[in-house]
C-alpha cells in the first residue's frame, strides 16, 4: 500500500481505457493501449505472460500509466512488477471485471502491478479550480 495520493470516485472507477509507458529494448518509449484498476493503493494492469510490456518491465520496472477523460487526465509513474502467482491473477481479475467487464480465460494470464511514485493531474481530480489561459 502506498501513501500517495490517488483520485476517488467515477474517473478510476469507470470504464475508460488508458495507456501503459514502458522502456522498450532500445530505449525508446513504450506505450500501449490498456485497461487498469486501482486498489489499496497499487495500480493493477492484467495481460499475457511474454508480452512486450511484460519483457520491458522485467529489463527495466519504471512505467507510467495515464488515462485522460475529456479535460480530466491523471498520470501515476512508479516501479512496476510482474505478478504470476494465483492469488494475485484472481484479484486483479475480479477488479477488472468490476470496472470493465470479466476478462476472457488466459492461462498464460500476468498482473503488472505499479506502486505509484509520483501522480500527476488535472486541478480538477483533486478539488482545485480548473486552470484558465
Amino acid at each position: 500500500m502506498t501513501d500517495i495520493w490517488l483520485p476517488e470516485g467515477d474517473f478510476l472507477t469507470d470504464r475508460h481505457l488508458a495507456t501503459l509507458s514502458t522502456i522498450g529494448p532500445g530505449g525508446r518509449i513504450h506505450v500501449v493501449a490498456v485497461g487498469f484498476t486501482v486498489f489499496e493503493g497499487i495500480v493493477r494492469i492484467t495481460t499475457m505472460d511474454g508480452s512486450q510490456k511484460v519483457r520491458n518491465i522485467e529489463r527495466d520496472s519504471r512505467a507510467t500509466v495515464a488515462q485522460v477523460v475529456g479535460p480530466q487526465w491523471l498520470s501515476i509513474a512508479g516501479s512496476a512488477q510482474v505478478l504470476r502467482d494465483r492469488e494475485s491473477i484472481s484479484l486483479a481479475e475480479r477488479l477488472y471485471a468490476e470496472r470493465y467487464r470479466p476478462p476472457a480465460e488466459n492461462p498464460n494470464r500476468v498482473v503488472i502491478a505499479i506502486t505509484p511514485e509520483k501522480v500527476m493531474s488535472s486541478p480538477g481530480l483533486r478539488g482545485e479550480a480548473p486552470a484558465h489561459d
